[in-house]
C-alpha cells in the first residue's frame, strides 16, 4: 500500500484517499475469496457436500449466520469448529484493512494544524 502522509503532511487530497479505500477493499475482498475457497475445499472434503452447499455453508459460517447442514462426522465438526474461529479472525482482519485508511484521515485531520488544511 502506498505510504500515508504524516503528522506534519497537509491531508491528502480526496482522489487519493479513495484510492486508498479502493485498494483496502480489494484486499479485504481477496483475503474474504480465500478464506471462503479454504472453507468450501474443507467442507467438500469433510463433510462430503457439493460444491453448492459447501459454498453455502462456507459463507454462512464466513459471515457469521452459522452452520446449515447436520455434520454427522467428527472430522467435519472438527473442521467446521477450525473454520468458525478462522472466519472470525478474517472477519476482525478484513474490517481492519478496510477501517484503516478512513480511521487514518480522520485522526490525520485532528492533528492537522489550524493554518495546514
Amino acid at each position: 500500500m502506498t505510504r500515508m502522509e504524516s503528522k506534519r503532511q497537509k491531508l491528502a487530497p480526496l482522489p487519493v484517499f479513495l484510492g486508498r479505500v479502493a485498494r483496502a477493499v480489494g484486499l479485504a475482498t481477496v483475503l474474504v475469496l480465500a478464506a471462503l475457497a479454504i472453507g468450501v475445499m474443507g467442507y467438500q472434503h469433510f463433510a462430503g457436500l457439493s460444491l453448492v452447499d459447501a459454498v453455502l455453508e462456507s459463507s454462512m459460517l464466513l459471515g457469521g449466520m452459522g452452520p446449515v447442514h447436520e455434520l454427522t462426522h467428527d472430522s467435519a465438526k472438527l473442521f467446521a469448529s477450525a473454520y468458525a474461529l478462522f472466519s472470525g479472525l478474517v472477519f476482525v482482519g478484513a474490517m481492519g484493512i478496510v477501517l484503516s485508511p478512513i480511521a487514518h484521515r480522520v485522526l490525520h485531520a485532528f492533528h492537522i494544524e489550524d493554518g495546514d488544511s
